[in-house]
């Protein structure tokens, strides 16, 4: 039996605690004022939590299988391409997250349940042979924030929706942060490869890191994120019934200057330094879920 530390590893937690954030995002949002919340709409909560985490398992589990040679270039610490796994121990974890994450979402809801099959759908095409969109930049990008942005906000939004017995509609808000979640995914999807370039140029993996270089993705990427915020500032202003302005505002001029000043000490001819610039940005994204969501609720 593989260890709880490569289980974890393998699950890629980075990517674990921003499905986990967009699903507590999300069901705020959904809920639109805290007295609310009941007992079943926890409930389901932590079944969509449960079915969700086994997808994210899944899709980041079939990456690995299938990306285990560039791994043992790029990622060398991850279990399967170090051996702390096997391949038969991966294959069993991914069938088997695979299989929960559809049941589950199935069994509770349709809206679960294809927002779960959609995301499991594209992730399978991502990482897998004969198609493996990965090769392809545009593709690839399209499949991140396709999933992040579009998928996850507005499939669980109308699951959350459904057992408050609401409409079944968008609201601006959720709209507003499918299209924040949306551009931030962009950059993920980009900046990944940036710390990657190695095990891609060698195995043929076309990325913009390779097409452009290190520097232009980097400054693209901030540019973009840059941007975000300032959109989100922007509307703020413009609209302040959009939410409480001042938690839309100020936090976000906190992290926009916190953006800038990390980037000015990124050497990118360091590739941890790159990476953890990446980590970075993630943790950024982990912010839009906090903050966005209390700043409607409390508009």
């Amino acid at each position: 039996m593989p260890s709880l530390k490569s289980l974890w590893e393998f699950s890629r937690p980075h990517t674990i605690i921003g499905t986990a954030l967009s699903l507590v995002g999300v069901y705020f949002i959904a809920v639109g004022d805290i007295g609310a919340i009941n007992f079943k709409s926890l409930l389901g909560l932590l079944i969509a939590l449960l079915s969700c985490l086994c997808g994210n398992v899944y899709i980041v589990g079939l990456n690995q299988i299938f990306d285990v040679d560039i791994d043992k270039i790029n990622k060398p610490y991850l279990p399967l391409a170090s051996g702390e796994l096997s391949a038969s121990q991966a294959k069993s974890i991914v069938i088997i997250s695979g299989s929960l994450a559809l049941i589950i979402a199935w069994a509770m809801n349709f809206y679960l349940g294809l927002t779960v099959l959609l995301s499991l759908i594209i992730g399978t095409a991502y990482s897998s042979p004969p198609i493996r969109l990965k090769r392809f930049p545009l593709f690839a990008s399209l499949c991140i924030f396709t999933v992040r942005g579009l998928i996850v906000n507005l499939g669980l939004f109308l699951y959350f929706r459904s057992l408050f017995g609401e409409s079944i509609s968008f609201t601006a808000d959720i709209l507003f942060m499918a299209l924040f979640i949306t551009i931030f995914t962009v950059v993920i999807a980009i900046f990944k490869d940036i710390p990657d370039m190695e095990g891609d140029r060698k195995y043929r993996i076309k990325t913009l890191s390779l097409y452009l270089g290190k520097k232009p993705v980097f400054q693209l990427s901030l540019l973009i994120l840059s941007l975000n915020y300032v959109a989100v500032i922007g509307l703020a202003l413009l609209f302040p019934r959009l939410g409480n302005p001042g938690l839309l505002i100020i936090p976000h001029l906190g992290l926009l200057g916190w953006l800038w000043f990390r980037a000015s000490q990124v050497d990118l001819e360091n590739k941890g330094a790159i990476y953890d610039f990446y980590q970075f940005i993630w943790k950024l994204f982990y912010a839009g879920y906090l903050v966005l969501p209390l700043a409607f609720l409390l508009g």
